[in-house]
């Protein structure tokens, strides 16, 4: 390895701890390299890591900060249990602050996998210029995270002395943009268990369309005052990106049944799966979903799990009240009322769950002679969830079969029965980031936005595509934004694409669950992006915090 690769290497290496605030430098180093490996060998190698670099932030923090702050899921407290010093409750009422304990998860991770791709491109430039391609198409899906999650980020694409001031939103959008248009026709265009979780052409495309969608989100000047009214020059490039992907040929809605594609043994002969991030209960790490789904006493109702289960993640009925399609199989995604073990990913309805109990163990506010009477009680979760009186400044419904039961559950992502204690509550189910699904509905949203049609799609149609697959019924009238955004509330649920969502719709501040207890959120329209976390800004001192945030 020549000493102008190991200075590149160094010199950004450095940056990355600067950034992450890592401060820990005394590490065993377990190999080195005493000769450059050939270029095939070296891409695959080189680029593990930088692929998997935000593997545990979409396992947990990511995924519950762009659920819990959109009109999904409130994640409460049981008593005591699960305030977690507000973390939670702080995305669902909106009023988070720098020192949220998830924003940093998010924040590391992408700034990692940037530093970890340049590493990459450093590398492998000097070897074979093509292996850079899929380095600087993850690179743009990282910036894409930082930007829409944090607005200006540093941009930094080669080895700096210091770390520079942050660019604009807007000017990363444009970045992100040229390097996916200059490297998307030199990725791979097979789609194959090899290529599965890479960057491939489809990824890059299914990736500016995403970022076309929300252009006039990212490129307004003041995020605060983002209408959905906002022009956006870029429609048209949003169904030229989503034509691309439908005139492959490569992928198809309804290779499997909607839930089946959620499940542990997924992957890539899931046909609808553009870009998935891989997870494995025993090798890749990260993937806790369920956890925080299942009640909380109903640990062994789909397996003998060897470990205890959250139960805090509760869907709003309000969101709940969007899957009722007559027939439509993603109303599955969420089950309620009388519970029973579960075999096989079927209900068992010859074994109805119970739990020995009382009626205080039920209720611990019962306070009658017969309080403490053993019995068997059928486990039943009702759709409303209620605070306890006072319960407000934590979210409390109590830590009692009452509270434990309020709020229908989330089993999208089935919970993984071979784990076992050695396994740390981690799940093999891989989780899509771009789906063939997705695309038809960004082509049929930019339409309805003033796209101009093509091949004879209409919005219509093209929900319809996704319909037909699940058994819903089929649109029989013109579908209004409205409409399509509810189709994507039961489409994308459980998916981390909410927020983002309800932000280009204008509906971020709307009013759902608990947020009147922060009301000033209904109006704090600068909470469209998140502040950067006070560690990262202790170490950039030069840095000032996103407005309307305190410095």
């Amino acid at each position: 390895m020549n000493a102008k690769i190991v200075k590149r290497f160094f010199s950004i290496s450095a940056l990355s701890l600067t950034l992450i605030s890592c401060t820990d430098l005394d590490v065993d180093i377990k190999s080195q390299l005493t000769e450059f490996p050939d270029s095939e060998r070296a891409a695959e190698a080189i680029m593990a890591d930088v692929y998997a670099a935000y593997r545990g932030a979409l396992g947990r923090d990511h995924w519950m900060a762009q659920t819990l702050s959109g009109d999904e899921a409130v994640s409460v407290s049981m008593g005591t249990d699960w305030f977690d010093g507000g973390r939670y409750r702080e995305f669902h009422v909106h009023n988070w602050t720098a020192d949220n304990g998830l924003l940093p998860g998010m924040w590391n991770s992408a700034i990692t996998g940037i530093t970890l791709a340049n590493n990459a491109i450093a590398l492998l430039n000097e070897t074979n210029p093509d292996l850079t391609a899929p380095a600087r198409a993850i690179r743009a899906y990282y910036y894409f995270i930082l930007m829409d999650n944090f607005g200006d980020v540093p941009l930094l694409t080669e080895p700096v002395d210091e770390v520079p001031q942050r660019t604009s939103r807007a000017q990363i959008a444009e970045f992100i943009e040229q390097e996916l248009l200059e490297v998307k026709d030199e990725l791979p265009t097979q789609v194959t268990a090899a290529t599965y979780g890479k960057a491939t052409k489809y990824m890059a495309e299914a990736l500016l369309a995403k970022l076309y969608l929300n252009w006039a989100v990212y490129t307004s000047g003041d995020v605060s005052s983002y209408t959905p009214a906002a022009s956006n020059e870029k429609l048209d490039q949003v169904v030229a990106m989503c034509d691309e992907i439908i005139s492959s040929g490569q992928f198809i809605v309804d290779s499997h049944r909607f839930l089946e594609k959620f499940r542990p043994d997924n992957g890539p002969h899931i046909r609808d799966f553009i870009f998935a991030m891989p997870y494995d209960r025993e090798r890749q790490h990260g993937m806790t979903y369920t956890r925080f789904w299942i009640h909380r006493s109903a640990q062994d109702q789909f397996a003998p799990l060897p470990q205890s289960v959250g139960g805090t993640f509760r869907v709003l009925p309000s969101y709940l009240d969007k899957f009722n399609l007559e027939g439509d199989e993603r109303n599955a995604s969420y089950i309620g009322g009388l519970q029973y073990y579960w075999s096989n990913y079927t209900e068992d309805l010859d074994r109805p769950f119970l739990i020995r109990t009382s009626k205080r163990g039920i209720d611990q506010d019962y306070d009658g002679p017969d309080a403490d009477v053993q019995f068997d009680w059928h486990l039943e979760t009702v759709r409303e969830i209620e605070l306890r009186p006072g319960g407000g400044p934590t979210l409390n419904v109590g830590n009692d079969l009452k509270g434990r039961s309020m709020g229908y559950r989330s089993i999208k992502f089935y919970m993984d029965i071979a784990v076992t204690s050695a396994n740390a509550r981690n799940q093999s189910n891989d989780v899509p980031i771009f789906r063939y699904a997705d695309v038809l509905l960004m082509k049929a949203e930019a339409i309805l936005r003033g796209a101009t049609p093509t091949n004879g799609d209409t919005p219509g149609s093209l929900i319809n595509q996704i319909r037909a697959y699940v058994n819903a019924p089929a649109l029989t009238i013109a579908p209004t934004l409205d409409n399509l955004l509810d189709e994507r509330a039961r489409e994308f649920a459980d998916e981390s694409w909410r927020r983002n969502d309800l932000i280009r719709f204008g509906k971020f501040e709307d009013d759902w669950g608990f947020r009147s207890l922060y009301p000033a959120g209904f109006s704090e329209r600068f909470r469209r992006i998140f502040p950067v976390p006070t560690m990262v800004l202790d170490v950039n001192t030069h840095w000032v915090q996103n407005p309307g945030y305190p410095n």
